[in-house]
């Protein structure tokens, strides 16, 4: 079982989240200024979750990786709990070799299979993908 622990910073509006291997993020309101804002961590964790996988993925199939930048977007709701409605992650990779239909594959697999954080968002808000491959 997967678990967290949230401890608040008294007097602010500030937060440290502590997961199961003891390693640690900043969260505070965008007022405070000095931590990531908890929804935006969301889409990090989206993008985290899926790099995770195509880097693997592509590894597999012996793709020429040598740099991944992920592009997370979010849409909320205008009215709280400002529930997200449309998230659009987009990857851009760099490798000489890099072939479009092993990093489709891999994006779709990713999303299809492994990326447990972009399942349990695609419950509440449309996800979709682009990539663009640079070269080297």
């Amino acid at each position: 079982m997967s678990k967290a622990t949230i401890k608040w910073l008294s007097d602010s509006k500030t937060f440290i989240g502590i997961d199961s291997t003891n390693h640690s993020v900043v969260l505070s309101t965008p007022d405070e200024g000095v931590g990531m804002k908890p929804s935006e961590l969301l889409l990090v964790a989206v993008g985290a979750c899926t790099a995770v996988d195509v880097v693997n993925i592509l590894e597999k199939k012996r793709m020429p990786l040598s740099g991944l930048e992920i592009q997370v977007e979010g849409e909320q709701e205008p009215d709280p709990p400002w529930t997200f409605r449309k998230v659009h992650v987009h990857y851009k990779l760099w490798g000489e070799g890099l072939m479009e239909k092993a990093v489709e594959q891999a994006i779709e697999l990713s999303e299809q299979k492994y990326c447990s954080v972009s399942a349990t968002v695609r419950g509440s808000a449309e996800v979709t993908t682009s990539f663009e491959i640079i070269g080297k």
